[in-house]
């Protein structure tokens, strides 16, 4: 059963190339799936998350980061009355732009981009990739996603002016996105708030007592945990203090996100896309819970002194091989050649390194820089 302020597949607003129905599969789960098949969505599993040369079957990368992340959404988004089939697509195909080596990598790739008067957006190249880089199809480019689908994958995390976005227009920018789209900024948010957590503390750069005298609500749970399984390990009353956490993120969210949507008196889709705020949010204490977490993260993991060689060697890798090929396009592969004929080379050469594999921009800094 479906609220009535959630989209509903029967609603779409369609496909940029239209299709006959499938009889039965509804859109968004053809979406889905489509996304699930797509080469840029299995080149997920070798591209960083937090960790660019530490190597351990258990850290997260892109695409476990990408799973635990439609697991939350499909979770809240059932609980809340939404269109579940179109959030798990939304999550799943909501980091599919990120380049390789996390974050040093897009900044690496925005930075060497802003040098030649351009950016580098990870939503807008995931629209590029879904759009046109994908190539599956005899009648298009492209994946052929519905629009909602299209829709989300920009306006999920943040707001577009249509003014310094004109070619975004058809995406509805001076409305709100669906619930649906909503919700996925904020569950990538507790996936990788919580996972950092773990992955930090399995690296040994966090230690039990950092975290512990860092965040007040993993102390509050670890402290529960201590008095139900005094004889257990360190590490099962970490797992249990960050499993409160990450239920008191999505509980929180569930019902805070109920309670501004009966307050706002919404009930329907045009509703939600003519409120003049987003409605999924955590509450005030909760979102400040989030905030410290994200904080300790960023000035504990992220920025540690132990990630910063990682770092600085991601930032260089991306640096020269993307003035490599600005100084050689000839050396660029023959389809990306000819793209540079009708495209900005420096757009092309963001391109196809944003595409890469954290292994296969190495092979090729190693073929071309060394």
């Amino acid at each position: 059963m479906l609220a009535d302020y959630a989209v509903r597949a029967e609603d779409s607003q369609g496909r940029r190339h239209p299709e006959p129905a499938h009889p039965y599969r509804t859109a968004f789960q053809r979406d889905r799936d489509r996304v699930i098949h797509s080469r840029a969505f299995r080149r997920l599993e070798a591209k960083t998350q937090v960790f660019t040369r530490r190597f351990s079957d258990h850290f997260r990368n892109r695409l476990t980061h990408t799973i635990e992340v439609a697991q939350i959404s499909r979770t809240i988004a059932g609980q809340l009355g939404l269109n579940v089939d179109l959030v798990e697509a939304l999550a799943l195909v909501h980091d599919i732009g990120h380049p390789p080596f996390g974050h040093a990598g897009e900044k690496a790739l925005d930075g060497a981009m802003r040098a030649h008067g351009d950016f580098f957006d990870h939503n807008l190249h995931a629209l590029r990739i879904v759009e046109d880089f994908e190539q599956r199809y005899a009648a298009f480019r492209g994946l052929n996603l519905t629009f909602e689908v299209r829709e989300g994958i920009i306006k999920h995390s943040r707001d577009y002016s249509a003014a310094e976005f004109p070619h975004l227009s058809e995406y509805l920018l001076d409305q709100r996105p669906p619930l649906e789209a909503q919700l996925i900024d904020l569950t990538d948010e507790i996936a990788y708030d919580t996972a950092d957590l773990d992955d930090g503390y399995e690296a040994h750069i966090l230690s039990l007592e950092q975290i512990r005298a860092g965040l007040p609500l993993f102390e509050l749970f670890y402290r529960e945990a201590d008095r139900a399984y005094a004889d257990a390990p360190d590490k099962l009353k970490f797992n249990e203090a960050l499993k409160g956490m990450l239920n008191r993120l999505v509980t929180d969210l569930i019902t805070n996100t109920s309670r501004r949507i009966h307050n706002a008196g919404i009930g329907s889709l045009d509703a939600v896309r003519a409120h003049a705020q987003r409605l999924a949010a955590f509450s005030a204490q909760v979102d400040e819970e989030r905030r410290q977490a994200k904080q300790f993260l960023y000035q504990n993991l992220y920025y540690s002194r132990e990630l910063e060689p990682e770092k600085v060697d991601a930032e260089r890798v991306v640096g020269e091989l993307f003035d490599h090929w600005m100084a050689h396009p000839e050396a660029l592969p023959g389809n990306y050649r000819e793209k540079a004929a009708s495209e900005p080379l420096q757009r092309v050469v963001c391109d196809y390194i944003a595409g890469m594999t954290d292994p296969y921009i190495l092979q090729q800094h190693e073929k071309f820089c060394r």
